[in-house]
């Protein structure tokens, strides 16, 4: 559970850039270069201190570039997401065939994720065979770690 200590100024709630960074699960760095590459709106400063203080509304907008962050979206595609928002059905098409792209670049993550596992798996399973002194494992696990590094090198479309 996080523990926030709110600043409350004028009726509204504020926090410090490291709560919103809990808050987020970005670190404040990203979200100072996050706000210096105009992906967040500049965020408010407290008068006497002049550090950021974060509003209801940006901690909302920080979570959601957080999320598509978290999905591995580019910066540039956030940008396109964020900024086609703001127009309602008339984007929604373009937000569909963003958040596609995206979905076919995760799926195909997996695909060779799986396949680094099980070519480390293998390797284990290679240094088992090593350890016990199992040759014929040791040359059968080699032989299947030769192919899948094979299908690893293979070009990705």
């Amino acid at each position: 559970m996080i523990n926030i200590y709110v600043l409350i100024i004028k009726g509204m709630q504020f926090y410090t850039i490291k709560q919103a960074a809990k808050l987020s699960g970005l670190p404040a760095s990203t979200l100072r270069f996050y706000e210096t590459i105009k992906l967040i709106d500049p965020i408010g400063r407290d008068p006497s201190s002049k550090h950021r203080v974060y509003s209801e509304d940006d901690i909302n907008h920080v979570v959601a570039v957080a999320c598509l962050n978290a999905t591995g979206m580019n910066i540039k595609d956030i940008r396109t997401y964020l900024d086609n928002r703001s127009h309602g059905n008339r984007t929604a098409q373009e937000q569909i065939v963003l958040l596609e792209a995206q979905e076919k670049r995760l799926t195909e993550e997996a695909h060779y994720l799986k396949f680094r596992q099980r070519y480390v798996a293998t390797k284990i399973l290679y240094w088992q065979a090593i350890g016990s002194k199992d040759k014929k494992k040791a040359e059968a696990a080699k032989q299947k770690a030769q192919i899948i590094a094979k299908e690893l090198r293979l070009p990705k479309e």
